[in-house]
């Protein structure tokens, strides 16, 4: 992932994120609330070595050396059980020696003779006061008994206090500034760690970022998601100013871009699943490009769930079959749909076998009769990943569109598409994305649009047209 695709996944999770930071601040804050306040109380005690009274200064060396040296055996000493033994007697603690050694820390700072006793408890004049009873018997222990010479003579060390405890007025923890930021950076990364995973583990397309890394075919648009498509699936027809119908409007001035080497301007468009929206895209697609004055043929070649007659609300019943087994001529079966050059081509009754049909001498012939008279012919095919109609038909026309739905087409399922049309030698001519946010990281902007202009002139005549390329009529 590069520097914009992260960007990309904290702008989209960012509501997650958001609430994992949230979450992170109100568990820590829960804690500083929940867990005991603790108090530290501290304590420093001084070791030394007695010289006496014509003691010269090598004596008084050697005995702040061999003090330095004895004090880090001292410190050992501070939690041990023959010293916390007597701090537990005399203030009667109802705790063990190894319980009283977890809240008792000693240490002594590098070549001093210095020793620091801490002591951390729930009660703060507890803490001071086993701080300053740790102190007192470890000068009792190491000066009475451990460092006592034989027969009656004094010790010759001599530890005091410089530094006696005293009553904390500050709980030392729970440090409730550091917790809430410990909690907000582990909220923060959990957050990001769950937004990146959702999108590594995410296969579905949501932009056309994610088309890009599917396949280099040219991108031709991105059709806005509308909920109401279902009711109203003819957005160019019914609501010509609806910025969704302005998106179609885009899509047809960089169709015409497609084919410029002057091959058929016939398109068969599929999509890799059902339920991507590649009917109310060819069926809004070609009333755009009719809006232009061009003419245009609409054929639905979705011979198992044709959809174009119920958008359109032509009747259906007979059709594309018709025409394929002879039943019936091309000039009977097309009609004639809106006030532009718009002409529909249903699919007519369902046949046992589809493909065989679409692959037929009788689909070559009738896609060359439409394509020398229309400008555009456009054919809805069914899912390339469920049937090989869109495959076989995809080789008799001028090339294939694929439409993928944003949040819904997963990148292996069009990868699984685009190999289909390539591995049979077809022209896959571009990529049309549909259902596309309105808001987000991967919501579709609407740019300024040019109108196709209208052509001014007589009606054109589809039988007029058929009958003098001596095809119509037997």
């Amino acid at each position: 992932m590069e520097f914009h695709d992260y960007v990309r996944v904290l702008h989209k999770n960012w509501i997650l994120i958001v609430v994992c930071l949230l979450a992170g601040v109100g568990l820590a804050a829960a804690y500083s609330l929940i867990v005991t306040p603790k108090y530290q109380a501290s304590t420093e005690l001084y070791v030394s070595v007695r010289s006496g009274d014509a003691a010269v200064t090598g004596d008084l060396v050697q005995g702040t050396t061999f003090a330095r040296q004895a004090v880090t055996s001292y410190v050992d000493v501070v939690d041990s059980a023959i010293v916390l033994d007597r701090v537990i007697e005399e203030l009667q603690l109802d705790s063990t020696t190894a319980e009283l050694a977890a809240q008792v820390v000693a240490s002594s700072p590098l070549n001093t003779v210095l020793i620091d006793i801490t002591v951390t408890d729930s009660d703060p004049e507890r803490a001071a006061a086993i701080a300053n009873a740790t102190g007192a018997n470890l000068a009792d222990v190491v000066v009475n008994d451990l460092e006592k010479p034989e027969g009656d003579s004094p010790s010759l060390v001599k530890i005091e206090t410089i530094q006696p405890a005293t009553v904390p007025a500050v709980a030392s923890s729970p440090n409730v500034f550091l917790n809430l930021v410990l909690g907000a950076l582990i909220g923060l990364a959990i957050g990001i760690g769950i937004a990146v995973l959702r999108t590594v583990l995410d296969t579905r397309i949501h932009s056309l970022h994610d088309i890009a890394q599917v396949t280099d075919t040219p991108l031709l648009g991105g059709i806005a998601l509308d909920p109401g498509a279902k009711k109203r699936p003819l957005i160019v027809h019914s609501d010509p100013r609806n910025p969704r119908a302005e998106s179609f409007r885009s899509l047809r001035t960089n169709l015409q871009f497609v084919n410029i080497d002057g091959s058929p301007r016939s398109f068969v468009i599929s999509s890799a699943g059902p339920g991507e929206g590649k009917s109310t895209t060819t069926a809004n697609l070609a009333i755009s490009l009719a809006e232009t004055g061009a003419k245009v043929a609409l054929v639905d070649g979705d011979l198992r769930m044709p959809k174009l007659a119920e958008y359109l609300g032509i009747e259906g019943g007979v059709g594309l079959t018709d025409v394929l087994i002879g039943r019936a001529e091309i000039v009977e079966v097309l009609q004639k749909w809106g006030r532009g050059h718009l002409y529909v081509l249903p699919a007519g009754r369902i046949p046992p076998n589809p493909s065989e049909l679409l692959g037929s001498g009788a689909m070559a012939r009738l896609l060359e009769t439409l394509t020398s008279q229309f400008d555009y012919v456009l054919i809805d095919s069914p899912p390339l990943l469920l049937v090989t109609d869109a495959a076989v038909v995809s080789k008799l026309a001028g090339g294939a569109i694929l439409v993928a739905a944003s949040g819904s087409t997963k990148k292996q399922e069009l990868a699984g598409a685009v190999r289909a049309l390539e591995s049979i030698g077809s022209r896959l001519l571009g990529i049309i994305v549909t259902m596309l946010p309105t808001k987000g990281p991967d919501s579709y902007s609407y740019g300024a649009y040019t109108y196709g202009v209208t052509h001014d002139g007589d009606e054109f005549d589809v039988g007029d047209a058929l009958d003098r390329s001596g095809r119509s009529r037997g």
